[in-house]
């Protein structure tokens, strides 16, 4: 069983930046052993949860959704387990509950239903 615990989030002004963190534990071997796809997902309020960065955790390899890429920066430390989003220019639409979800054999790595596990999330507030 994988638990994934988020930390990072708080309040800014637009234009400024947040860096998120996941640090993942329980897990039978370690994630560059098997590629899990790590995953940050956002919810805002009455919205639907989207994908946001993904990262390929064998390879490195990572993926955005075109709204946040060129701010965000979705990375690694395998030594740590832990799984980053670095937030630059964040916008007011960028306010949401933020989450991680790691999956293993995942399809479509911005949907949600691909993923066993989850992390509690936490919030982004942007204001203007």
């Amino acid at each position: 069983q994988v638990q994934l615990v988020e930390s990072g989030g708080g309040s800014v002004q637009a234009g400024g930046s947040l860096r998120l963190s996941c640090t993942a534990s329980g897990a039978s071997h370690t994630p560059h052993e098997t590629t899990y796809w790590m995953t940050w997902f956002r919810q805002a309020p009455g919205k639907e949860r989207e994908g946001v960065a993904g990262l390929a955790t064998r390879t490195g390899s990572a993926l955005y959704a075109d709204s946040v890429r060129g701010r965000f920066t979705v990375s690694q430390d395998n030594a740590k387990n832990t799984l980053f989003l670095q937030m630059n220019n964040l916008k007011p639409e960028d306010t949401a509950m933020y989450y991680c979800a790691a999956g293993i054999r995942v399809g479509i790595w911005s949907r949600e239903n691909w993923y066993q596990y989850w992390g509690q999330g936490v919030q982004v507030t942007v204001s203007k």
